[in-house]
């Protein structure tokens, strides 16, 4: 099975690269990130045409995740347990950050994992929250074959970002988010696209200004953790920095890994 993460960046502006590419690629599932729509706004006759199911959580023009499988989707769960709710004023809303599903024997998560915005902001805090109760969550479901993918908003090492001195990426490269990021290993997850891919300055997502990508400067915050059930399955992943090219291209490229039976 060929299971990818992808932060689409609005799937309404790309539906037509991203079905391209999944039929290109021959990817069997999909879990894609910022969907930014409501499930009745998500275009899925193109996906629905080209042989996928789709599970879809979204609540508004932010956030939103899904789950594209031409291989079966079951036991749909928009929400993992104990999944924190942000808001500024009032009470906390829980945010379309997550979306769980069954394709192919694996259980997928795909996650959009909190900004921070700043190291002042209480997004910051509600980010270190919705990692850590993810960690919770994720250990109970460490026997099974379970990957978490998507963005996790961290650079987990300095040489996952072009500069850590980058004022837009503050609340990716501190201590706390980078432990955060780690605790999945002492969760029973490994982290699949570093293992194959372990070169530095291994970028997942450029941002549109100042040139970022045609300089190269990117970050890598786009992950494949896995279970030890379903690590020992793995067998190779890739990036696509490719689809960072060309017209109307997100600000985020493919992670894919390769699942044997």
């Amino acid at each position: 099975m060929r299971l990818a993460t992808w932060n689409v960046n609005s799937i309404r502006a790309r539906v037509d690269r991203v079905v391209d590419w999944l039929e290109r690629s021959q990817t069997d599932v999909l879990a894609m990130q910022e969907i930014k729509c409501k499930p009745e706004q998500f275009p899925r006759e193109a996906f629905e045409a080209a042989g996928y199911e789709l599970a879809i959580h979204g609540l508004n023009q932010w956030n939103g995740v899904a789950i594209a499988s031409r291989v079966g989707l079951a036991d749909v769960e928009a929400s993992f347990p104990a999944q924190p709710g942000f808001a500024k004023t009032g009470d906390p809303v829980v945010e379309a950050r997550a979306i769980g599903a069954t394709a192919g024997g694996v259980r997928v998560w795909s996650l959009y994992v909190p900004n921070g915005r700043g190291l002042a902001d209480p997004h910051y805090a509600y980010k270190l929250d919705f990692l850590a109760r993810l960690r919770d969550a994720a250990a109970t479901w460490a026997d099974a074959p379970t990957a978490l993918v998507g963005d996790f908003n961290v650079a987990p090492l300095p040489t996952d970002i072009w500069s850590e001195e980058d004022s837009e990426a503050v609340t990716h490269v501190t201590p706390e988010a980078r432990a955060a990021f780690h605790a999945f290993e002492d969760a029973g997850y490994t982290e699949l696209s570093r293992r194959f891919l372990p070169e530095e300055r291994t970028y997942t997502f450029w941002d549109y200004k100042a040139l970022r990508f045609p300089k190269g400067e990117g970050m890598r915050i786009d992950f494949v953790y896995a279970s030890q059930p379903l690590a020992e399955r793995v067998t190779a992943a890739s990036i696509v920095r490719d689809e960072r090219k060309g017209k109307g291209a997100s600000d985020h490229v493919p992670v894919v890994v390769e699942i044997a039976d």
